[in-house]
């Protein structure tokens, strides 16, 4: 519809004057439909903006509902047409693969840049001029979260579990951040060395999901969790102490041919003799794996044929061996990693060496249904898995959701050991400097950096409106606050009010700001430079 609109007014623009002012009606006319677009992205997720932000149902064709706070997740879910609100869903995206958090807050804040910029484009400042001075003011903004910034040792688990709370409180499940934070950093404190990392690996952490129970069951596993029952063929063992873990990408049945074909077998001795191949086969591949002194096997999903069939569990149930059958493709590097086993291709390479060791290896009925806990795993601080529980499935996802979160909220503070007070405090702290900051520029450009500076109230002004304060008065107090000296003073939102919010224990990462502001900028420069669209055939 957009690309019409602009098709319509080149049309009309044209039959009014000559070529140079009707290329310059069509700039502009781009430009706002740009502009209009990318608001209305930023708009839809305003009001999921902190911990009183409201949360969006998201409801797919298949009939599908997820309820959620994250600004990336409910962006990445909805349908966008216009090419440059998709550049907002890509926004949303990087800062969450840069910083994890803030995800609402980086949209949020580039529709902000985007009305200002729309008003100084109407006072007929140039666009380029716009997008220097925006990008000066955001390396100036750096310097002044950096200067408000403390930092912080990752020896010190109070603060970040304060952190990580932070992070969760403005998720679907802010009543349990108590009992979730501290899990989230017990599990990031077991997979680095907090004096040497800069850096975690988040696929170290696996999140498992499990129905039944409740939140509060969520819990912190050193090993592994596997959701798949183990095989209760001929009752096979279900408790395994001492475990030595075999994990094979062959399968236990019986080979099949290359090619489709069928063997069409008239005699009964034939088919007899067939039936004790195939038996003598399978016994053979279990014989090998009971001669490694493997007790625990792993048995990859196969799409080829059956990867197990019941003779097999049968014969190894005889063996005493337990099988875990269905093992994802995506987790063996996991399960390699955390029990120091080699996956085994073929059955001739099956060598004690390969195989990786656990203390205990059992079945644990859970809510409903049963899980199997690898424990005691020997290179301890490789990796860990949290066993998430929830009582129906849209809390579960959103609690998976929060928890990864809270890890990325932690992994930053590993990147950048740096904290900066929340409740939109370095946003008031900005807002202040960079308009100070702005009356010792000259032209222009002065112009362009107070719009910025203004453009940074938005968020201050959005967490209050959302706990359902009087934004005006409570921003205005921010202000004050904030020309007074008190660079940590925040909006309370438990409270009503503006206070030290230091003191409250809202932390937010250094990077997470740092690269929210960076990303917004970068969005709104390449917004502002696009002059024309163009359609393809």
């Amino acid at each position: 519809r957009n690309a019409t609109c602009v098709i319509r007014a080149m049309a009309d623009s044209k039959q009014q004057a000559g070529p140079k002012a009707s290329d310059r009606a069509q700039e502009k006319s781009v430009r706002e439909s740009n502009i209009v677009a990318a608001k209305a992205v930023a708009d839809a997720v305003r009001t999921s903006l902190g911990p009183r932000g409201m949360d969006k149902m998201i409801s797919s064709p298949g009939g599908d509902v997820v309820i959620t706070n994250d600004g990336a997740t409910i962006l990445k879910q909805m349908e966008v047409a216009h090419p440059t609100a998709k550049m907002l869903v890509e926004l949303s995206k990087s800062q969450d693969v840069e910083a994890g958090d803030g995800t609402t807050t980086v949209t949020v804040i580039a529709g902000s840049l985007l009305n200002q910029s729309e008003l100084l484009l109407k006072k007929g400042i140039h666009p380029t001029v716009i997008s220097d001075a925006f990008l000066m003011a955001a390396r100036k903004s750096e310097e002044i979260l950096q200067a408000m910034s403390v930092p912080v040792d990752l020896g010190d688990r109070a603060t970040l579990v304060k952190a990580a709370s932070t992070s969760l409180n403005s998720k679907v499940i802010s009543n349990n951040a108590s009992l979730l934070a501290p899990l989230a950093v017990d599990a990031l404190t077991a997979v680095i060395d907090p004096a040497t990392a800069t850096n975690v690996d988040l696929r170290d952490i696996a999140v498992v999901k499990k129905l039944g129970g409740t939140i509060d069951d969520t819990e912190l596993v050193r090993g592994m969790v596997f959701t798949q029952k183990a095989s209760h063929a001929a009752s096979g063992p279900t408790r395994v102490p001492n475990a030595k873990i075999a994990l094979i990408q062959f399968c236990l049945s019986a080979p099949k041919t290359d090619i489709e074909q069928n063997v069409v077998v008239s005699d009964y001795s034939q088919m007899d003799r067939i039936l004790k191949e195939e038996r003598k086969y399978i016994l053979d591949l279990c014989k090998k794996i009971q001669k490694s002194g493997a007790n625990v096997v792993l048995i990859q999903k196969s799409i080829l044929r059956d990867a197990v069939n019941e003779l097999s569990l049968h014969f190894l149930a005889k063996m005493k061996i337990l099988v875990v059958k269905d093992i994802e493709r995506d987790d063996i590097e996991f399960i390699c990693k955390t029990c120091g086993c080699m996956p085994i291709a073929n059955a001739d390479t099956l060598h004690a060496e390969k195989l990786g060791k656990a203390d205990m290896v059992e079945e644990v009925p859970t809510g409903d249904g049963k899980v199997i806990k690898v424990t005691g795993v020997p290179n301890g601080g490789k990796t860990v898995t949290i066993l998430c529980k929830a009582s129906n499935n849209l809390v579960l996802e959103e609690s998976a959701r929060s928890l990864h979160d809270a890890l990325c909220v932690l992994r930053c503070l590993v990147k950048k050991r740096f904290l900066t007070p929340g409740g939109g405090a370095p946003e008031m702290q900005l807002a202040y400097q960079l308009s100070k900051w702005s009356n010792t520029l000259a032209g222009t450009h002065a112009y362009c950096v107070k719009a910025f500076a203004e453009a940074m109230e938005v968020v201050p002004y959005t967490l209050a409106e959302n706990a359902g304060l009087n934004a005006i008065e409570v921003v205005t107090d921010l202000r004050n606050r904030h020309a007074a000296g008190e660079s940590a003073a925040g909006i309370n939102v438990r409270k009503g009010r503006v206070t030290n919010i230091l003191e409250e224990d809202v932390l937010v990462p250094l990077l997470v700001h740092t690269s929210a502001i960076g990303l917004a900028t970068e969005c709104v420069r390449l917004i502002l430079k696009i002059d024309d669209i163009v359609i393809t055939r």
